[in-house]
């Protein structure tokens, strides 16, 4: 959490973008664990409680106000901002761009996850605009992604939006696509139970804010984020009845994660 001090160190001096691995991920995590980084998230209105306790569960400490007049202050002290566009109501319209001008001000990165793009003219202009705003991280999945970047959901066109936006593409699906333009990080995990539970996405993308908060590379930052949101579902996954008792095992799972599990389970490639 933020103090009068200076902000959580982010130095990675023992990784190099590219170098993914288990080991990473875990150190990202103890990190997280450690500093208890602040997330201010807008988020959706149908995501805000489930997503509040998966960053708490991860170690991370959230914010979720969208009131305008305060919006900027609880962004200002907090380490990293998500921008979630999922329920696009006028009060979050109103506090979006003035989140991000204070993320701007304080040099805090900021993440755009743009749901539903796909799915409204008018929500895709508005991700339009905040795309071009320059969030450290874009993370979508494919029907997003296309109706965002205009061009297939695929290695290249994440490759290519990543190179021309500047910033970290994360797509994700069956195994999610983490590409810097020159690096790129493919991770498989995950369980078939998250489809059908609603915010998970949502949840993911907070994760990877507080992933982002403790790192100073984005790109390793973002991969940690879908490793450790995809392992702590699989062993969710093995003691869930269904979709009805899967959440709360999330939770206890992604609390318990350690190295051991994190070394037996991540799937990548690179």
């Amino acid at each position: 959490m933020r103090n009068d001090g200076p902000p959580p160190g982010r130095t990675d001096r023992t990784m190099r973008s590219g170098d993914f691995s288990a080991h990473v991920a875990h150190e990202i995590l103890v990190r997280l664990r450690e500093r208890q980084p602040r997330v201010h998230a807008i988020t959706n209105a149908v995501a805000k409680n489930f997503t509040a306790n998966m960053l708490l569960a991860a170690g991370a400490v959230p914010s979720m106000t969208i009131v305008a007049d305060e919006v900027a202050d609880f962004t200002r002290r907090a380490d990293a901002l998500l921008v979630n566009l999922g329920t696009l109501d006028t009060e979050r319209r109103a506090a979006i761009p003035l989140a991000i001008a204070a993320a701007e001000d304080a040099a805090l990165p900021w993440l755009l996850d743009p749901v539903f793009v796909d799915a409204s003219p008018r929500r895709l202009a508005i991700a339009q605009q905040l795309l071009a705003r320059k969030p450290k991280v874009l993370r979508a999945n494919a029907a997003e992604f296309e109706a965002l970047a205009r061009r297939p959901a695929d290695r290249k066109g994440a490759i290519d939006l990543a190179r021309e936006r500047g910033c970290i593409v994360a797509l994700t699906g069956p195994t999610d696509i983490v590409t810097d333009g020159r690096h790129s990080i493919f991770i498989a995990n995950g369980h078939r139970l998250m489809a059908r539970v609603t915010a998970m996405g949502c949840a993911a993308t907070a994760v990877v804010a507080a992933c982002l908060a403790v790192s100073d590379d984005a790109l390793l930052a973002t991969a940690s984020g879908l490793a450790i949101m995809g392992i702590a579902a699989e062993v969710a996954g093995e003691k869930a009845g269904g979709p009805g008792t899967f959440p709360p095992l999330l939770l206890d799972a992604l609390d318990a994660l350690d190295d051991a599990a994190i070394a037996a389970r991540l799937r990548c490639e690179q």
